[in-house]
Protein backbone atom coordinates (compact mmCIF):
# COMPACT_ATOMS: atom_id res chain seq x y z
CA UNK A 1 0.00 0.00 0.00
CA UNK A 2 1.09 3.69 -0.91
CA UNK A 3 -0.43 4.94 2.54
CA UNK A 4 1.20 8.84 3.63
CA UNK A 5 3.83 8.50 0.65
CA UNK A 6 4.22 11.41 -0.22
CA UNK A 7 5.25 12.53 -4.11
CA UNK A 8 5.14 10.94 -7.58
CA UNK A 9 8.06 9.72 -8.73
CA UNK A 10 8.31 9.86 -12.85
CA UNK A 11 9.96 6.52 -13.33
CA UNK A 12 13.59 8.02 -11.81
CA UNK A 13 15.52 7.06 -9.06
CA UNK A 14 16.39 9.59 -6.44
CA UNK A 15 19.12 11.61 -7.24
CA UNK A 16 17.70 12.16 -10.98
CA UNK A 17 14.55 12.35 -9.42
CA UNK A 18 15.98 15.84 -7.53
CA UNK A 19 17.78 16.92 -10.36
CA UNK A 20 14.89 16.40 -12.58
CA UNK A 21 12.79 18.43 -9.92
CA UNK A 22 15.03 20.86 -9.65
CA UNK A 23 15.64 21.86 -13.09
CA UNK A 24 11.89 22.30 -13.37
CA UNK A 25 11.75 24.47 -10.36
CA UNK A 26 14.45 26.90 -11.87
CA UNK A 27 12.68 27.18 -15.69
CA UNK A 28 9.64 28.21 -13.62
CA UNK A 29 11.08 30.79 -11.69
CA UNK A 30 13.63 31.85 -14.76
CA UNK A 31 11.11 32.27 -17.41
CA UNK A 32 7.65 32.95 -15.09
CA UNK A 33 5.81 30.21 -16.80
CA UNK A 34 6.27 26.45 -18.47
CA UNK A 35 4.54 24.13 -20.47
CA UNK A 36 4.45 20.88 -19.08
CA UNK A 37 2.61 17.42 -18.40
CA UNK A 38 0.14 17.47 -15.65
CA UNK A 39 1.61 15.21 -13.21
CA UNK A 40 4.76 17.63 -12.84
CA UNK A 41 2.56 20.66 -13.12
CA UNK A 42 1.09 19.83 -9.65
CA UNK A 43 3.88 18.42 -8.45
CA UNK A 44 6.13 21.80 -9.06
CA UNK A 45 3.11 23.53 -7.87
CA UNK A 46 3.58 22.50 -4.40
CA UNK A 47 7.13 23.28 -4.31
CA UNK A 48 7.09 26.83 -5.91
CA UNK A 49 4.19 27.70 -3.25
CA UNK A 50 6.32 26.30 -0.49
CA UNK A 51 9.62 28.20 -1.81
CA UNK A 52 7.60 31.39 -2.24
CA UNK A 53 6.80 31.41 1.32
CA UNK A 54 10.28 31.24 2.23
CA UNK A 55 11.44 33.96 0.39
CA UNK A 56 8.72 35.84 1.86
CA UNK A 57 10.62 36.12 5.39
CA UNK A 58 13.11 38.49 3.35
CA UNK A 59 15.79 37.30 5.87
CA UNK A 60 18.91 35.68 5.44
CA UNK A 61 18.29 32.20 6.45
CA UNK A 62 16.06 32.27 4.00
CA UNK A 63 17.36 33.06 1.14
CA UNK A 64 20.39 30.43 2.01
CA UNK A 65 17.57 28.09 2.42
CA UNK A 66 16.39 29.10 -1.31
CA UNK A 67 19.86 28.69 -2.01
CA UNK A 68 20.10 25.21 -1.25
CA UNK A 69 17.02 23.87 -2.48
CA UNK A 70 17.40 25.37 -6.36
CA UNK A 71 20.78 27.17 -7.78
CA UNK A 72 21.68 31.03 -6.86
CA UNK A 73 20.61 32.70 -9.92
CA UNK A 74 16.82 31.94 -9.25
CA UNK A 75 16.94 31.72 -5.95
CA UNK A 76 18.26 34.88 -6.37
CA UNK A 77 15.36 35.81 -8.48
CA UNK A 78 12.74 34.64 -6.61
CA UNK A 79 13.99 36.28 -3.39
CA UNK A 80 14.42 40.02 -4.39
CA UNK A 81 11.88 40.03 -8.03
CA UNK A 82 9.13 37.29 -7.07
CA UNK A 83 8.38 36.94 -3.24
CA UNK A 84 7.70 41.22 -2.68
CA UNK A 85 4.64 40.87 -5.10
CA UNK A 86 3.06 38.26 -2.91
CA UNK A 87 3.95 39.92 0.26
CA UNK A 88 0.41 40.65 1.18
CA UNK A 89 -0.98 36.88 -0.36
CA UNK A 90 -1.54 34.31 1.60
CA UNK A 91 -1.41 31.73 -0.92
CA UNK A 92 -1.94 30.44 -4.41
CA UNK A 93 0.98 32.10 -5.76
CA UNK A 94 1.31 29.66 -9.00
CA UNK A 95 -2.00 28.62 -10.98
CA UNK A 96 -1.86 25.55 -13.01
CA UNK A 97 -4.33 25.90 -16.77
CA UNK A 98 -5.18 22.84 -18.75
CA UNK A 99 -4.42 23.85 -22.64
CA UNK A 100 -6.23 20.94 -23.96
CA UNK A 101 -3.09 19.80 -26.43
CA UNK A 102 -1.69 16.32 -26.09
CA UNK A 103 1.86 15.51 -26.30
CA UNK A 104 2.62 13.27 -29.55
CA UNK A 105 4.75 10.60 -28.27
CA UNK A 106 2.32 9.51 -25.58
CA UNK A 107 -0.67 11.31 -25.26
CA UNK A 108 -0.27 12.95 -22.41
CA UNK A 109 -1.64 16.30 -21.31
CA UNK A 110 0.11 19.18 -21.95
CA UNK A 111 -0.83 22.02 -18.84
CA UNK A 112 0.96 25.73 -18.33
CA UNK A 113 2.22 26.82 -15.12
CA UNK A 114 2.74 30.17 -14.38
CA UNK A 115 2.46 33.10 -11.61
CA UNK A 116 -0.52 34.35 -10.58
Amino acid sequence: MRHQKEGRKFHRKTGQRAAFLKSLLSNLILKGKIETTEARAKEIKQRVEKLVTVAKKQNIASLRILISRVSKKPAFKLYYDIAPKYADRKGGYVRIIKLGKRRVGDASTINLVEFV
